[in-house]
């Protein structure tokens, strides 16, 4: 597929507010307004990137499809949960033990992205709208499922399969309605009015938004479908006004939105010896400004060339490559 600097901008900007998100995620309890931004950015930050992620799926289901999924995406899952698990330990972090299907803090996305991958098999078979409104019914029925969490990524795979999905069915025609002049007014209004109404509200636990646990875990064993059905409407409306706004034309950032599953897998590294060291504080917003920054410092060192080149044996399954450098070294000292 031909890429669009749209969504390579979309994608880009994306990545930033995860990384952002992941590190102002320790004060939210510190200020009323960090609390509002971090709620504020998650109740779309995820979804709208799940969203492009299926926009570009192709859900063949040969065997050669599924083989290219598993060098894609298992191969580096279970290679990042070792390293992780194994950084966590070094840097003495709590709980650094974890199984290897259990995954390591953000690397539930790789288990799910291989999930929704598969799910695109059965789900492509059925009319756009049932199979929407069938992955909708399954987001919210897994809720009641007591024992569903962390383990094989299974609440988020399920929880978030709603938004692949409708970015698989939908072209780029329909993504474009969102640059209506009218519509882009509406998105804004929208936009403003829930982070005014987050910063008004009673506390917003952002454990619904993360969707890795069940009701009962959340406190609402009865009532959580309801409240799982309003997170959706939010962060579908959410997902689609941030989209209305993501920029056409291409800048000179905007390859960068190409190699955010290097910055996803690899940002955390930076953020969890962050957090263990606890080098940062916020108390007004020129710290917080200035830790935008170094996001985005992060988003741009992770996407550079020297990066991606000593990184990409690990994240695009190459391990033959891997062996290659090792029997290349190897060879060199014999001789």
């Amino acid at each position: 597929m031909k890429r669009e600097a749209y969504f390579d901008n979309a994608r880009l900007i994306l990545i930033f507010l995860v990384v952002f998100g992941h590190i102002i995620q320790p004060f939210k309890y510190d200020a009323t307004w960090i609390n509002t931004l971090y709620t504020w950015i998650y109740t779309f930050h995820m979804p709208a990137f799940i969203f492009t992620a299926g926009f570009f799926a192709k859900g063949l289901g040969n065997k050669k499809y599924i083989m290219n999924l598993i060098n894609k995406i298992l191969v580096p899952y279970f290679i990042f949960q070792l390293l992780y698990t194994g950084f966590y330990f070094f840097i003495g972090k709590e709980g650094w033990q974890s199984g290897l299907f259990s995954p390591q803090w953000s690397l539930w996305f790789l288990f799910s992205l291989f999930s929704w991958h598969l799910l695109l098999y059965w789900f492509k078979k059925l009319p756009p709208a049932a199979g929407v409104i069938l992955s909708l019914a399954i987001g919210v029925f897994i809720g009641y499922i007591g024992d569903i969490g962390h383990t094989f990524s299974l609440s988020r795979t399920f929880v978030f399969f709603p938004f692949f999905l409708v970015g698989y069915w939908l072209t780029k025609e329909h993504v474009m309605f969102l640059k209506h002049r009218i519509v882009k007014s509406a998105a804004l209004l929208i936009m403003v009015t829930l982070f005014v109404f987050i910063y008004v509200a009673p506390e917003i636990n952002t454990g619904w938004l993360l969707a890795s646990k069940s009701y009962g875990d959340m406190g609402m064993p009865e009532s959580g479908g309801l409240t799982r059905l309003l997170v959706y409407m939010t962060s579908s409306v959410m997902a689609a006004s941030v989209l209305a706004w993501i920029p056409e034309r291409q800048f000179k950032l905007t390859k960068l939105g190409e190699r955010t599953l290097y910055v996803y897998l690899l940002h955390g590294f930076f953020i969890q010896f962050f957090r263990q060291a606890d080098w940062f504080h916020v108390e007004n917003p020129l710290h917080l400004i200035g830790l935008g920054l170094l996001s985005g410092f992060i988003v741009i060192v992770l996407s550079s060339k020297p990066v991606i080149r000593f990184s990409k044996p690990l994240i695009e399954g190459q391990v033959s490559r891997i062996r290659n450098i090792f029997q290349r070294h190897r060879h060199d000292n014999a001789s």
